[in-house]
């Protein structure tokens, strides 16, 4: 026997199901689309981080070991907002090789030249090896890389007098994503050059 009362889904219904189910998948996507930012954060926080330490980092153990050219010549060659030329065994070979800080498009970056086998030593006009030391760098005028200071701790004008910088400042600001979240990374750290100060001030 046929139940006559069992009646389907009307249009009415369906639309409604429809809806509450569209309503639904927009929630669970706004909670993964939210979710997922929320981990990208993190990542792009964390990886800003580590590059900005890391190129600090290097950097100032570079600087604070910075010594007199193989060839007698003086430790600091020019010493600029966002360019900095020294001497220093920046590989731990024993040999001192000639080492250029400089930004370029948003990378800092590193030049090293090596001295030639000859008496006295040459080094070669320009940059050898170019490499990367940090990426995504978003410093500007008002945020040098580089600030410098005298025996006294006084912030010199730049272009630095070479003959009166005792210590130097590393500064970076680092952001993977400027237009986006997180905010920039900034890293900073002292460092003073050991052959040119009665004592290391580095923090």
């Amino acid at each position: 026997m046929v139940n006559k009362n069992k009646k389907g889904m009307t249009l009415i219904e369906a639309i409604v199901a429809i809806a509450i189910f569209v309503i639904g998948m927009e929630g669970f996507v706004l909670l993964f689309t939210k979710s997922w930012q929320m981990n990208s954060f993190t990542l792009e926080t964390g990886m800003a981080s580590f590059i900005a330490s890391r190129g600090v980092q290097t950097t100032i153990n570079v600087i604070r070991n910075a010594r007199q050219a193989d060839n007698g010549a003086f430790t600091i060659v020019s010493a600029n907002d966002n360019d900095l030329v020294i001497y220093s065994d920046i590989d731990g070979d024993s040999t001192v090789e000639r080492v250029h800080y400089y930004l370029d498009n948003g990378n800092f970056k590193v030049g090293v030249t090596e001295p030639t086998d000859d008496v006295p030593p040459i080094y070669p006009v320009g940059d050898q090896t170019v490499s990367d030391t940090a990426n995504y760098v978003v410093n500007n005028a008002e945020a040098p890389i580089f600030s410098y200071y005298d025996i006294d701790n006084n912030l010199l004008a730049t272009p630095a007098v070479v003959n009166n910088v005792k210590m130097a400042k590393v500064y970076l600001e680092v952001n993977i994503d400027p237009i986006r979240t997180p905010n920039n990374i900034v890293i900073q750290s002292y460092a003073s050059i050991r052959n040119l100060s009665e004592y290391d001030r580095s923090q």
